[in-house]
C-alpha cells in the first residue's frame, strides 16, 4: 500500500502542473494538428494509388497521427525531473524511503492522462474531418489504449535519460533524433507495401508501427485480434524493460552524487 499512495502522491503532483497549466495541452497538440489537417489534404490522392488499402487517407492516417503524438508528447516527460534536479528537489526525494519505482510510474501515470486527453481530441478531429472509425467506439478506445502504453514506454525512457543526462539540451536532441525517423521508418504516414523493402524490415522491429499497425486494424478496419493482441504484449513488454530503466537510472544518479 506504500508503494501505491507514494506513486499516487508523484501522479498528483503532475496532474496539479497539468490542471494549473492547461496551455501544455494545446502546445503538444498544434503540431500533431498541423500534420492531421496538413497531411490529410496534400497526400489524399495517395488513397487512388493501385495498391493502396485501407479507404481514405484520412481513415490510413488518424491512427499514425495518434501515436505520434504519443510519443511527442511522453518523450518530455523527463524535463520535469530536471527541472527537480536543478531545483534540488530530487536530492531530497532520494533521500527519503520513497520506491524509486514510484517516481518513474507516477511520472508515467500523468503523462498517460495527458496523451489520453490529447489522443481523445484528435479522435474527434479526425472524425469531424470524415474519419471513418469502423472499429466503433471499443475500436478507438483500443487505439487510445495502445498509443497510451507507448507513451508510457517513452515517459519512463524519457525519464531514466533524463535522470542520467541531466540537462534539458540532451534530452531535447534525444527526442527530437528518436521521433521523426521512428515515425516515417513505420506505417504511420504511408502503406508498407508502398515503401522500400528495408523499411518494412526496420518497421518490424519498431515499436510506433506495432501501434499503428495494431490500433489501424482495431479503429478502422474489421478487428484482427491476433494483430492487436500480439502488439499490445510486445507494447506491455516495451513498457516494463523501459520502466526498469528509468528505476535503474536514480540509483546511478545517487552513486554520482
Amino acid at each position: 500500500m506504500t508503494a501505491l499512495r507514494q506513486t499516487w502522491q508523484v501522479s498528483l503532483r503532475g496532474t496539479r502542473t497539468l490542471i494549473r497549466q492547461p496551455a501544455y495541452l494545446g502546445i503538444t497538440l498544434a503540431q500533431p494538428i498541423i500534420w492531421l489537417l496538413l497531411f490529410g489534404a496534400l497526400f489524399k490522392a495517395i488513397a487512388r494509388i493501385p495498391g493502396f488499402h485501407g479507404g481514405s487517407y484520412i481513415n490510413f492516417l488518424t491512427p499514425g497521427i495518434v501515436v505520434m503524438l504519443a510519443i511527442s508528447s511522453a518523450g518530455w516527460t523527463g524535463m520535469g525531473f530536471i527541472d527537480d534536479i536543478n531545483a534540488g528537489v530530487m536530492d531530497r526525494m532520494l533521500v527519503s524511503p520513497v520506491w524509486r519505482g514510484a517516481l518513474n510510474v507516477g511520472s508515467v501515470i500523468y503523462a498517460t492522462i495527458t496523451i489520453v486527453i490529447q489522443t481523445t481530441i484528435i479522435v474527434l478531429l479526425a472524425w469531424a474531418l470524415g474519419a471513418d472509425y469502423k472499429g466503433g467506439i471499443g475500436g478507438v478506445l483500443i487505439l487510445v489504449v495502445l498509443a497510451g502504453l507507448l507513451g508510457a514506454a517513452f515517459a519512463s525512457l524519457s525519464n531514466g535519460l533524463a535522470v542520467l543526462a541531466r540537462q534539458r539540451e540532451t534530452l531535447i536532441g534525444a527526442v527530437t533524433a528518436v521521433i521523426l525517423p521512428l515515425t516515417f521508418l513505420s506505417s504511420a504516414l504511408m502503406q508498407q507495401s508502398l515503401v522500400p523493402g528495408w523499411i518494412r524490415t526496420v518497421a518490424k522491429f519498431n515499436p510506433v508501427n506495432w501501434a499503428v499497425e495494431a490500433g489501424r486494424s482495431a479503429a478502422m478496419q474489421t478487428i484482427n485480434w491476433g494483430l492487436v493482441g500480439s502488439r499490445f504484449a510486445l507494447l506491455a513488454a516495451l513498457a516494463v524493460l523501459c520502466a526498469i530503466f528509468a528505476t535503474r537510472a536514480f540509483a546511478s544518479y545517487q552513486r554520482s552524487l
